[in-house]
């Protein structure tokens, strides 16, 4: 429920409320926090969902078979064609009133899926799949043919070199681009509240309806997007990390300081050591020359 002591007053008053943004902030409301719930985990879902389902269209499109190949990339062509906004209605208003399909309550064990999650999930997932399957489409491209070579040459079946020698590889390449994926997905989420979705973006809206306090909400919504996509953006550094090529070492990354204000801090940060590398290089060579 909607906490009514901090409903505006009749009267309106200029200036920023402070202690409206602080109890938000740090106090969220139950459905404030339902929201948030929503957002994330129909994030996650429509995330694994549209990496599956992209795999499959980058196969597709990498396969001997004519059909197939036109297949992929028609749908590949469709979706990123046309606006997530527009697939959204049309998925959950239009099948409707077109007769075709109407999403309803599902009842999973103890749990109820309600519809609208249903169609906004599917939507999503349909939508991330046509970009993930051109990242997946180029990470493999980018593996060098004389592995599949050496492969086939072993013996190996298309499907077993695919899994064993070239998926293990394309995952390092498709971590990153990945990662921006769902720092997307995340974001995107707000568009569900055209087809009445009560996600994080809807629920921020309700109570400015309520409150009349809408710089102050909308900038608690925003803290709390920024928060999730802050997040993910270290388990994504970790992810990277724990992927990296054993025989490489991954350069370090800059700090938390160096993320938000820049600079090097006392150490001059990743400029001033490739100087330093530099200007030793440069001594060496002269040594050598005399």
């Amino acid at each position: 429920m909607i906490d009514t002591s901090l409903l505006a007053d009749p009267a309106p008053v200029a200036g920023f409320d402070w202690p409206f943004f602080w109890h938000y902030l740090l106090s969220p409301s139950g459905i404030f926090l339902e929201g948030l719930w929503r957002t994330v985990y129909i994030s996650v879902i429509a995330q694994s969902l549209g990496v599956v389902l992209g795999l499959v269209v980058a196969l597709a499109q990498r396969s001997r078979f004519a059909a197939l190949r036109w297949c992929g990339r028609t749908y590949v062509w469709l979706i990123r064609g046309t606006p997530l906004l527009v697939q959204l209605v049309l998925v959950y208003n239009g099948l409707a009133a077109a007769g075709v399909y109407r999403f309803s309550d599902v009842q999973v064990g103890g749990l109820v899926l309600l519809g609208v999650v249903q169609a906004a999930i599917l939507t999503l997932a349909v939508n991330e799949a046509a970009y993930m399957a051109e990242i997946i489409r180029a990470a493999l491209d980018a593996i060098d043919r004389g592995q599949t070579e050496a492969a086939q040459a072993l013996g190996m079946t298309p499907s077993l070199t695919m899994r064993v020698v070239l998926l293990p590889q394309a995952l390092r390449i498709v971590v990153p681009p990945l990662g921006n994926e769902f720092n997307l997905m995340m974001k995107s989420t707000s568009l569900l509240s055209v087809i009445g979705l009560q996600e994080m973006f809807l629920t921020a809206q309700s109570i400015n309806s309520a409150t009349f306090k809408t710089f102050e909400i909308f900038l608690v919504a925003a803290c709390y997007y920024l928060a999730l996509t802050t997040l993910w953006s270290f388990v994504q550094r970790f992810i990277e990390r724990r992927l990296a090529d054993p025989g490489t070492v991954p350069p370090p990354g800059p700090s938390l300081r160096e993320r938000f204000v820049g600079g090097g801090g006392r150490g001059g940060g990743p400029a001033r050591r490739e100087n330093e590398v530099a200007d030793k290089e440069a001594t060496l060579t002269g040594k050598e020359a005399h």
